[in-house]
């Protein structure tokens, strides 16, 4: 009979960094940089137009010897290789994770299981592209005959956050010389920001991408069904006044084929819903939600940005993959971005982790990692189903920075619980604006943004001593800094340095995922919330049976039938 295979914390490595974080857990930062007069160049690389400071973890050079070390017997290297020649990594789906095969070149190949996937994802691309270029050129048109205005993109998770944090992100790369498209997200299933959109837009000149790899997710589909009910309800109205150019010709089936666009790994549900097979956009199954920007999910990116530019945010992700398959582990950044996180986690005990980027563009790339990291490393279970031992992902949350530092920093500098901070910034921006006065401000306050970021991680890792003496303090104006913290600087934002940011951390939750021995490409917990879900529905609709809930849902259900009887004035 084979032997169970080991589990992280009882790895040769994973003992010594037990008893290595007894040693240095009590030294503070202020006297890790005493101590070594080249800590900056130690413990920071370059890569793909990023910069990656990590001089601020509370580690020196034999904690990232002891860790590189772990890595190497969780057998990380090997695991790397797996992840991106296409091998089945998602155990319990039993299929590849392959959301890198999305960014690769045209004329790379990759064999999956005797099948060459490179050609069918630039297909995939390429017939993105005619969607977009149609709606660039303002070629089409709605129903009535009007050209499209206004796209609204129904998603939820995956299929909405990356989309909407890279179209906010890349704003600046909208093309000037196209038909004016706006791009709009509406997620939440209680429909109000559907509602908004649907009280301002005109149905003739709107239309929805429904984006869902099932197909079948309540959330998105509750949306698509109000959108196409309002569409036909208005549109009707409009034939039936004569207001239509084609009044006589709007029937259903044009209203959804005119007004809507399907992407999604199910090509016979988006018909059934009645959506045209050439308004259809395709990804796989072995593509997870939350990876999956890349592909035809991110259609709207490519609406705000152009093509080319979408193309040049897969080619800096590819960067960084190729980096993260090629650089040795001591310098490969995912890895050692995945190692401070290990240390801090399991060895150090923090695990709250905030992120914080010092650029309004990246409003949100926190609700973005938050989905990525907690929805991938968020487990309790094995890859061979045992139950851990061990923390494993951290509470992560974040804002942008300058706003955060009104709000949360108070926790952060004097709270009683230990946070780890993420800062990101851009080290050029406004370089492209005309006006020289506009520029010359707008760059002084750039630099301002540039000054809160760094003073903000010196003091949390300083504390009083990132101060000049003036004398005694009291008690409440004191700060103990020894907070770590890790910087990310780009040298600018743009579609490649942002491709190579998301890659970075998507990689380096896969590396933590393996020093953990769990699998961060399914989300059974997710599963289970909509079936219940999906049951409560029911009771709520007079059609299951309500004594058997517990107690306290019972009266929820109640109090809601009871607030809709009540007379509405």
């Amino acid at each position: 009979m084979a032997s169970a295979k080991a589990t992280p914390d009882t790895l040769p490595a994973w003992q010594t960094l037990t008893q290595h974080a007894q040693a240095i857990r009590h030294i503070h930062l202020k006297n890790l940089f005493g101590d070594d007069p080249e800590r900056w160049s130690h413990f920071t690389r370059h890569v793909a137009g990023l910069t990656l400071d990590l001089s601020k973890q509370r580690w020196d050079d034999d904690t990232l010897e002891h860790l590189l070390g772990l890595a190497e017997e969780a057998g990380v290297p090997g695991a790397i290789e797996a992840l991106l020649s296409g091998k089945r990594v998602n155990v319990s789906e039993n299929r590849p994770a392959l959301h890198t095969a999305l960014r690769l070149p045209a004329d790379a190949q990759l064999e999956v299981e005797g099948e060459d996937i490179v050609g069918a994802v630039h297909d995939s691309l390429a017939q993105m592209e005619r969607l977009v270029q149609r709606l660039h050129a303002g070629q089409w048109r709605g129903a009535t005959g009007k050209p499209i205005r206004h796209v609204v993109n129904l998603g939820v998770g995956g299929s909405d956050l990356g989309p909407l944090m890279v179209t906010h992100a890349l704003a600046d790369y909208r093309p000037s010389d196209i038909h004016p498209v706006e791009v709009h997200f509406a997620s939440t299933m209680d429909g109000s920001q559907l509602a908004d959109y649907l009280t301002r837009f005109n149905p003739e000149t709107t239309l929805f991408v429904l984006s869902s790899k099932s197909f079948t997710t309540i959330d998105t589909l509750s949306n698509a069904n109000t959108a196409r009910d309002w569409l036909l309800g208005r549109l009707s109205r409009h034939a039936e006044a004569g207001e239509a150019p084609q009044a006589h010709t709007i029937s259903a089936e044009l209203v959804v084929r005119q007004h809507f666009i399907g992407v999604s790994a199910s090509p016979e549900k988006m018909s059934e819903w009645g959506i045209t097979p050439d308004h259809q956009l395709m990804f796989w199954e072995w593509v997870g939600g939350r990876y999956s920007l890349w592909g035809t999910i991110g259609l709207p990116i490519a609406l705000v940005i152009g093509m080319e530019n979408f193309r040049a945010l897969l080619s800096g992700a590819h960067a960084m993959d190729t980096h993260f398959k090629t650089a040795p582990m001591a310098d490969n950044l995912p890895v050692l971005l995945g190692l401070a996180g290990i240390w801090n986690v399991n060895f150090l005990d923090i695990r709250a982790h905030s992120i914080l980027p010092y650029d309004g563009r990246l409003e949100y790339f926190a609700a973005y990692l938050e989905q990525l990291e907690m929805e991938s490393n968020g487990k309790s279970v094995t890859r061979q189903g045992q139950a851990v031992s061990y923390s494993t992902c951290p509470v992560l949350w974040g804002q942008l920075g300058p706003n955060a530092q009104h709000a949360f920093y108070q926790l952060l500098h004097q709270g009683t619980q230990p946070v780890v901070c993420d800062f990101i910034a851009p080290l050029k921006r406004y370089d492209e604006i005309e006006d020289p006065d506009t520029r010359r401000h707008l760059k002084a306050q750039h630099r301002l943004a540039l000054a809160n970021c760094f003073a903000q991680s010196r003091v949390l890792m300083l504390g009083d001593d990132a101060l000049e003496e003036d004398g005694p303090r009291p008690e409440h104006k004191r700060y103990r800094g020894n907070q770590p913290s890790t910087t990310v600087l780009l040298d600018k934002l743009t579609p490649a340095t942002l491709g190579a940011l998301i890659a970075l951390y998507e990689h380096k939750v896969f590396v933590q995922a393996v020093i953990w021995d769990i699998n961060p490409f399914d989300q059974w917990g997710v599963e289970l919330g909509k079936q219940i879900a999906t049951d409560t529905q029911a009771i709520i609709e007079g059609e299951g049976e309500l004594a058997r809930l517990d107690a306290s849902s019972r009266g929820l259900i109640e109090a809601f039938w009871a607030a809709e009887q009540t007379p509405r004035g």
